[in-house]
Formats: C-alpha cells, structure tokens, sequence
C-alpha cells in the first residue's frame, strides 16, 4: 500500500480545505498553499513519481506554493497607489 501521503486524493482534499480557508480568510496566503496542493494532486493523478520520497514531495509542494503565491502576490496584490488616504475627518 501506498503511503497516505502518495495518494491524489488526499492532496486534492488539502487543496480543496485550503481554498475553503482562503475564503474564511482573504489573504492570499492560504490560497498559494491550496494551489500548489492542487499541483502536486494533479502530478500524483498523472502518474508523475513526485512521491518517491517524503522529502521529494515535500520540496514539490513547497516549490509550487511558493511560485504560485508569488504569481498571485503579482497578480491580484496591492498595486502602487492603490492605497487611499483621507486628508479630512468625516465629523468636520
């Protein structure tokens, strides 16, 4: 038998339960984990041996979140002046 943490299925629930956080706390944090979980679930689903060893698929996972909350940081962060200021109080 495969160890648990070689089978699809469980990285896809981890991407899923992570998606799930992200929307419970917007932060685009738990979203770049539950991308790259969803990457290597997809990896193990296609038979690529990413599995071979813990620590294999330990760096994986940690390659692919990290790539695709740099993406999302990229993509769907703050842009430059996108911060707004009041220069008055709303009692005046």
């Amino acid at each position: 038998m495969d160890p648990f943490w070689g089978q699809w299925w469980v990285w896809g629930v981890a991407a899923v339960a992570l998606a799930v956080g992200e929307v419970l706390l917007p932060s685009y944090v738990l979203l770049g984990f539950g991308v790259g979980a969803g990457i290597v679930a997809l990896l193990l689903l296609i038979g690529i041996p990413v599995a071979a060893s813990l620590p294999v698929l330990a760096l994986v996972f940690a390659l692919s979140s990290l790539a695709a909350w740099l993406l999302l940081r990229r993509f769907l962060g703050v842009y430059n002046g996108q911060v707004k200021t009041f220069d008055h109080d709303i009692n005046d």
